[in-house]
């Protein structure tokens, strides 16, 4: 069975930008919920036991919508929380800075440019900084789509723009979640880990394994983005 992944730090660990009452209900609550659905849904669809980023993709290709919503959910929700640290990490250095110097020359258009992206974004959904054959980009998909579906793409930083994960702590200022969230707990190290990972240096980030421990997590050989 697939497990739901501990957070990677405390519950009161984001704030004052996430607060622990945010971060219990859309883990324990909300997460937990899709993580249940999926463990029912995938028995029933033979594919219990796959890694999920497979049963995500075989959903996706067999039409099976509501395997899909609450699997891709399950997986976006363990990127999003792998994509945030406490307050005061350290700002993109690296190969990750230049990544973002070619693709938008500075940061602050990179923030400028995720920002616009997940206010305007409509109804619920995701906003990625992804990379693949062209460099950095800033997406959003809606809904439970994510990148998975997605050829020559690979996850850098998301963040969830559904209203569970930011309305107990700024109401509809969607736009200033977002610019809370880029400046104060977007976890780029992670992001430099992505980013190595897309080219071959690392392991890309991997839902835990049925049956691993989710306090461990398992990241194993992630699928890189196509030419």
């Amino acid at each position: 069975m697939y497990a739901l992944p501990d957070l990677p730090y405390g519950y009161d660990s984001l704030g004052p930008f996430m607060s622990a009452d945010t971060l219990r209900t859309h883990h324990d609550k909300h997460h937990k919920t899709y993580v249940d659905k999926t463990n029912d849904l995938a028995a029933k669809a033979g594919l219990a036991g796959r890694p999920l980023e497979e049963v995500v993709r075989e959903a996706h290709k067999t039409g099976d919508k509501k395997l899909f919503n609450n699997a891709a959910q399950a997986w976006n929700h363990a990127v999003f929380w792998e994509s945030m640290r406490p307050p005061g990490g350290d700002a993109p250095s690296g190969a990750l800075l230049r990544a973002i110097t070619d693709g938008f020359g500075d940061l602050a258009s990179l923030k400028g440019a995720f920002v616009d992206e997940g206010a305007n974004h409509f109804a619920s959904g995701w906003v990625w900084i992804v990379t693949g054959s062209d460099g950095l980009k800033v997406i959003s998909t809606h809904d439970a789509d994510d990148t998975l579906i997605k050829e020559g793409l690979f996850p850098l930083l998301v963040c969830d723009v559904w209203e569970h994960a930011y309305y107990l702590d700024y109401k509809n200022d969607r736009k200033a979640f977002l610019e809370r969230w880029f400046d104060n707990i977007a976890n780029w190290a992670f992001a430099a880990d992505q980013l190595a990972a897309s080219d071959g240096k690392g392991d890309g980030f991997r839902y835990p394994a049925p049956g691993a421990d989710p306090a461990k997590g398992d990241k194993g050989d992630a699928p890189r983005p196509t030419a």
